[in-house]
């Protein structure tokens, strides 16, 4: 179902499950435990997610929904599986690590809600995005209404999931929902290009900016102390001394 190489501080995760990359409880069970073996290692600073298949998610296997939808308690079945997506969407969203995903194809529904809890997003405009789950009389229970709201702000959200709208990805740059957007025969380029330049960056700086970034959107938070507490953690770090003092002496640009 996945494809997984680490290389030049990039993670690279692959999802493979033919045809659409349906998320079922293999799906979700398989990707947690890739999760762990990541956590052990410390040879990468960026995870970045593609497809191999033409589609990069279509949300939630259809087989799956079916069979529990018609279950006895088939409620609180489906409601469970949006929970399991989104316990592994909030871990994803919580790594110390950055995150990059690569939109080539449709990502719709619970895939549109695993791109959300990336870090940076990046799409093909021939790609379709969004969260249509108001068609069918549902919410986007895997954070998808929590994200969105927050990426692009609530009168996108209400747009996008108020009406069950599909974008594709240069609609979906100019709305604010992936960060650039490229035809399609250049994604792939772009995409890795992005990964290295990140992971180029000094891990323990990445982590940081990343805490404070996330502080800014949590009330129980202070975002300004927080930049504080970790400019002096860094300004202790011994590589980051090196590097600033590589930077006053002219040899960084």
């Amino acid at each position: 179902m996945f494809e997984l190489e680490v290389g030049a501080g990039v993670a690279r995760l692959a999802l493979g499950r033919a045809p659409v990359n349906a998320i079922n409880a293999a799906w979700l069970e398989q990707f947690h435990r890739l999760l762990d073996g990541l956590a052990a290692r410390d040879d990468w600073r960026v995870l970045h997610l593609r497809s191999r298949q033409k589609v990069f998610c279509a949300g939630a296997d259809l087989a799956e929904m079916r069979a529990r939808f018609a279950a006895a308690d088939g409620v609180e079945a489906m409601v469970g599986t949006a929970a399991e997506m989104q316990r592994l969407f909030a871990r994803l969203e919580a790594l110390p690590q950055v995150t990059l995903v690569e939109l080539g194809g449709a990502a719709l529904g619970g895939g549109f809600e695993l791109a959300l809890a990336c870090d940076l997003r990046i799409a093909a405009h021939e790609a379709k995005l969004g969260l249509p789950e108001a068609r069918l009389g549902l919410v986007p229970g895997a954070g998808g209404t929590q994200r969105m709201t927050r990426v692009a702000g609530p009168a996108i959200a209400a747009r996008v999931i108020l009406t069950g709208e599909v974008l594709d990805g240069a609609a979906a740059q100019a709305a604010g929902l992936v960060q650039w957007a490229v035809p399609r025969a250049r994604l792939a380029e772009r995409a890795a290009a992005i990964a290295i330049q990140v992971a180029s960056l000094p891990g323990a700086a990445l982590q940081a900016c990343k805490s404070c970034i996330a502080a800014a959107g949590d009330p129980t938070r202070d975002g300004y102390a927080e930049e504080l507490a970790q400019s002096r953690k860094l300004y202790a770090n011994e590589a980051t001394r090196q590097r600033v003092a590589a930077f006053l002496a002219g040899e960084l640009p």
